[in-house]
């Protein structure tokens, strides 16, 4: 019970941090900011833990630079779609392309339990897409690409981890990596950043990262209680939180499409993490 509780606890604050952003004034500012949050816990930290081998960095490296370029695309995501119709994309496209790959590259066969999930989460993205109320697909692509980058990284930090002694050493490295690249690419892009720590954006910016950090940690904690499938695949319950969120804070609609939708890619989810 704790660990589905720390995955679903995960589950609403990832969806919560991207109601954050898909709320901000300017959304590359505002995912630039919430990296800032992780940069400072990390710091500390990489202090305190062992300095990665080089083996370890590399994967260090690959895995921020992933991130940093998820995080600029879904901006441009959001800037198309609402949180309730781009979030369930992103996150179903995860498992979907993991378990394809999986059968296509490493000859895995699935049950039928894995089979009716990844119908179930294609359904889920389809009916988000058709209708005149779809997603763009100018949104829809950005979506998809997303959850491949996601889907990347999340192979390669399972691999990454293994070569460090502490997985702190991981997690704090990436964070620190990935914050000093968010700010880079940032000022490539706008030419510097402006932060003034009194203004409201700053502290929503800065607590949506603070969001990502906690969600982190309770994946984390999660994975330590029990099998990263069923984790995993409860922590992308997530997409009908996003979609309520939506309705709640940002004035979203709530159709019957779009409840019918996530509740199937969640779902979906949850069959192929059995």
């Amino acid at each position: 019970m704790t660990m589905i509780g720390l995955a679903l606890f995960a589950a609403i604050l990832h969806a919560s941090w991207n109601a954050f952003l898909r709320s901000g004034a300017d959304r590359m500012w505002s995912v630039t900011v919430m990296s800032i949050s992780g940069t400072i816990v990390s710091v500390p930290l990489i202090l305190i833990y062992p300095l990665p081998s080089p083996t370890a960095l590399a994967f260090i490296i690959a895995s921020s630079a992933l991130q940093t370029a998820y995080s600029f695309i879904l901006v441009a995501a959001y800037r198309y779609g609402d949180l309730g119709q781009v979030y369930p994309i992103v996150r179903g496209t995860v498992p979907l392309l993991v378990t394809l790959a999986s059968i296509l590259f490493l000859g895995v066969h699935l049950e039928t339990p894995q089979i009716a999930g990844v119908a179930l989460i294609a359904t889920g993205i389809m009916s988000l897409v058709l209708g005149r109320s779809g997603v763009s697909p100018v949104s829809l692509g950005l979506a998809l690409v997303c959850g491949s980058i996601i889907s990347t990284y999340a192979l390669i930090d399972s691999s990454g981890v293994r070569h460090v002694d502490e997985t702190m050493t991981y997690s704090a490295w990436v964070l620190l990596i990935y914050g000093v690249m968010m700010v880079a690419v940032y000022c490539v892009m706008r030419g510097r950043l402006s932060i003034d720590f009194r203004s409201r954006e700053t502290r929503k910016a800065l607590g949506g990262g603070v969001f990502a950090l906690i969600a982190y940690a309770a994946v984390v904690a999660a994975y330590s209680l029990g099998p990263a499938g069923p984790v995993t695949a409860i922590r992308e319950t997530s997409v009908v939180f996003a979609v309520i969120i939506g309705r709640l804070f940002l004035g979203e609609a709530l159709t019957p499409k779009r409840i019918f939708a996530c509740v199937v890619v969640a779902a979906g989810a949850i069959l192929i993490g059995r």
